[in-house]
């Protein structure tokens, strides 16, 4: 948990830092759309073999030389940040490499968790690492917003040093079991995590509404320019606004810690999906802070609910000598689809404005909710979480 936390924490020090040091160099919304570019690419070019070298290899190795490299590719940018101010090539490549190594950190840590807890106890343990991953994420962007403020180098450095604190929690993890799923393994195709994905329908449709539902009504991307020009709160307040989701997503992590869904979980999920744009259109025609920050932290708040649901449902259906792969497609669909928004949402701002933008991705993520419910009818019926690992 500490290394996870850890890891978070550095991640969403960076992405602050990254947001708000390429904005006011360029002062160009599409400056951000490359952002999300620079860190979608990776992702969808490497997960799969992520999930395969998850599936093949001790996946403690795999976790040690993402944190080692992650606080390489900080440590480096910070030194470059302080003698070569204001130039955003290095920013851009920062984001490249850094994660092309963090593809492989998604499905390798995702595969040990069931390893860790009892299957019918799962959506307790889901609900307390993710409220843990939130809490960090709360104070990851307002510390990395407030070292900014003070030295922009010194906040890389400092995340850097939060990278290798992650990297010494490594040998804490449990044995990744990595021989007895070769040995298990039916399908060794790199392709497996999509053919098991389409054949269940009722995954394909969780993961499928959460994709669609993080590309359409993510607003990440914007928020630089909602601090700077439209609620005018500087990078301190950009960092409160990054962690809003956060707040909101730990505050339902820890009551689904105690009273976890039991019945009726497909019904559930589309409706804090729909609740979750609902939310994304109040931020979007806010002009006041403290109401764009509790739409956010609603916002984060029915998000957490379809992460619970989701990553059961993924992790304990999935055979082990699979679940490296699975767990990519998973982390491909749902993360690598936030940076892929990220991009989505700059350019959609520069085309017809920032405002706009956020409204309608507001109203696509409600449209997607009502077409999954036609096109995905075992959602809707979906009842009881499964109670026994695959």
């Amino acid at each position: 948990m500490i290394m996870r936390a850890a890891d978070e924490l550095g991640t969403q020090m960076m992405n602050v830092a990254i947001g708000w040091y390429v904005y006011v160099a360029t002062r160009d919304p599409m400056s951000l759309a490359y952002i999300g570019l620079a860190q979608f690419l990776p992702d969808i070019c490497l997960l799969l073999f992520a999930g395969h070298a998850a599936d093949r290899f001790d996946r403690r190795r795999i976790l040690g030389v993402v944190l080692f490299v992650q606080a390489l590719c900080l440590g480096s940018f910070a030194v470059w940040s302080a003698t070569e101010p204001g130039t955003i090539a290095p920013a851009y490549l920062l984001l490249i490499v850094s994660g092309a190594a963090h593809a492989f950190f998604g499905p390798a840590i995702s595969a040990s968790l069931p390893h860790t807890v009892e299957a019918k106890d799962f959506p307790r343990a889901v609900a307390i690492v993710s409220s843990t991953f939130q809490i960090v994420s709360i104070a990851g962007p307002a510390i990395g917003g407030a070292l900014y403020a003070v030295s922009g180098p010194g906040m890389f450095a400092a995340a850097a040093a939060v990278y290798l604190v992650a990297l010494l929690q490594v040998r804490h993890l449990a044995h990744s079991h990595a021989e007895r799923a070769r040995e298990e393994e039916a399908d060794k195709s790199i392709l497996a995590g999509f053919r098991y994905i389409r054949s269940n329908k009722l995954l394909l449709g969780l993961i499928s509404l959460d994709l669609f539902a993080v590309l359409l009504g993510g607003v990440t991307a914007l928020l630089p320019i909602y601090a700077s020009d439209i609620l005018h709160v500087g990078p301190v307040g950009l960092g409160w606004l990054r962690c809003a989701p956060g707040v909101g997503a730990a505050l339902i992590g820890l009551l689904l810690a105690h009273r976890p869904v039991h019945r009726n979980a497909g019904p559930v999920m589309l409706g804090c999906v729909a609740a979750f744009g609902a939310s994304t259109l109040v931020f979007a025609i806010s002009k006041d802070f403290w109401l764009s920050f509790a739409a956010l932290a609603v916002a984060g708040g029915f998000d957490m609910v379809s992460v619970v649901i989701r990553q059961t449902l993924v992790q304990l259906t999935t055979p082990d000598a699979m679940r490296g792969r699975v767990s990519a497609v998973n982390w491909l669909f749902i993360g690598a689809s936030g940076q892929l928004g990220e991009f989505e949402s700059g350019v959609v701002a520069a085309l017809i404005g920032t405002v706009p933008a956020a409204v309608v991705g507001g109203l696509g993520t409600l449209a997607i909710v009502a077409l999954w419910a036609v096109l995905f009818p075992g959602l809707r019926k979906a009842d009881r979480l499964p109670t026994t690992s695959a």
